[in-house]
């Protein structure tokens, strides 16, 4: 019976973390679907080389820096040495925690699109994957509970350990790279950036909400008994719940308050709604349709707050991701009677003062010395033609003679 046990954990690991890898395809389809075309083929390039770096470093750091054995600070040990599981596969284990971290570093990709130099970026990567999201995992799903302080925080798959670290180092890094060039006027005046391809970003939701099945559903970590069999069930299903209240709250909303249903927004209300919905979507459906309102609302007024502040996020990753991240963890303490409201808070502010100092921190220096931004011809041109030296689509390019 436990080897069955621990061959259905081990697969639930592995299967539900294919999945969540498959959300890489689905951000880098929704950043180059919100992105400009002149800008696509860089956006391809951060996805799949951020991808790849995140898998390598936390291998050889990162895992044992979060799971380790250490104080309250940091793990111990390097390439999963010293640490094994009597109920399910280590290597299973290690693939479902990889695919998180790249999660985190896929919001930050969108939120400085169009205007950020691909080697910082990918040198900003290698910190967060290395040693930022697993120092702050330590103290949460590491165990540590940073000396007791975190003690009684819940977070089942990462509104705030995942999606919030981030939208925490994302908004570090916008605030010192600026906004693109020509998205606010004079006395503040916003002008919209059209995407090059609303298939595109739409494709790119689909896939991250089959992906968040796994993303959740896999959160459960077993499957060896009916009741885990249940959970992972009502973890799915109230995850698509969320998802599908968040787009349909925001049809409502643009076209009640615009007199037109705004995609761009329709999709980010569905990704508010899986954001918010991930740190608890084992308390229930109506939880889930309850954060899945609140959370299309908060998109739609987050959007516009941050243009008025004058913080360019290209794709809306800020509002899904960091503002719901923080919605769906307070509301846990609301649904679940066993969880406080000051438990749930002393996590976000203790989490999002560490990861946004240590990334402001890191972005500083790479901005002092190689430069975060490219120059105001590069942008013009496009990311494309610099940085990566092929063109998303070189038929319908100006450069073209």
């Amino acid at each position: 019976m436990e080897d069955i046990q621990y061959i259905l954990n081990s697969f639930l690991m592995v299967i539900m973390a294919a999945f969540v890898m498959w959300m890489a395809a689905g951000f880098a389809m929704l950043e180059a679907g919100l992105t400009r075309t002149k800008n696509n083929s860089i956006v391809l390039l951060k996805n799949v080389a951020l991808f790849s770096i995140s898998v390598i470093v936390y291998y050889f750091i990162g895992y044992n820096l979060m799971y380790g054995d250490g104080n309250a600070f940091i793990g111990s040990g390097f390439s999963l040495s010293g640490i094994s599981y009597d109920d399910h596969s280590l290597y299973a284990d290690f693939f479902f925690q990889v695919v998180f971290v790249a999660t985190a570093a896929s919001v930050i990709s969108g939120t400085v699109a169009e205007r950020i130099k691909i080697v910082p970026f990918l040198i900003f990567v290698l910190v967060l994957a290395g040693i930022i999201y697993p120092i702050q995992g330590h103290w949460t799903w590491g165990g540590s509970e940073l000396g007791g302080l975190l003690s009684g925080f819940s977070d089942f798959a990462g509104s705030t350990i995942v999606h919030s670290v981030g939208g925490w180092a994302a908004l570090a890094g916008v605030l010192l790279l600026g906004a693109r060039n020509g998205k606010y006027g004079k006395g503040g005046k916003v002008r919209a950036i059209p995407g090059s391809s609303m298939p595109l970003a739409t494709l790119g939701t689909f896939i991250l909400w089959v992906g968040w099945f796994g993303f959740n559903g896999g959160s459960q970590l077993a499957m060896g008994t009916k009741e885990d069999i249940d959970a992972i069930a009502l973890v799915v299903a109230s995850t698509n719940m969320a998802a599908a209240v968040g787009a349909t709250t925001m049809v409502i909303l643009t076209y009640t308050l615009n007199k037109r249903i705004d995609l761009t927004m329709v999709l980010n209300g569905a990704l508010g709604g899986l954001v918010a919905v991930t740190a608890g979507p084992d308390a229930g459906m109506i939880a889930a349709t309850i954060e899945g309102i609140v959370a299309a609302v908060l998109v739609y007024l987050a959007v516009p707050l941050f243009d008025r502040f004058k913080i360019d996020d290209p794709v809306g990753a800020l509002s899904v991701h960091l503002v719901n991240g923080i919605w769906g963890t307070l509301a846990v303490a609301i649904f679940k009677d066993d969880v406080s409201f000051m438990s749930q808070l002393t996590g976000i502010v203790v989490i999002g003062a560490f990861v946004f100092a240590t990334s402001f921190v890191v972005w500083y220096i790479l901005k002092i010395t190689m430069g975060i931004r490219v120059s105001d011809e590069e942008e013009y041109d496009g990311l494309d033609l610099h940085e990566a030296g092929i063109e998303a689509y070189p038929e319908f390019s100006k450069h073209l003679k």
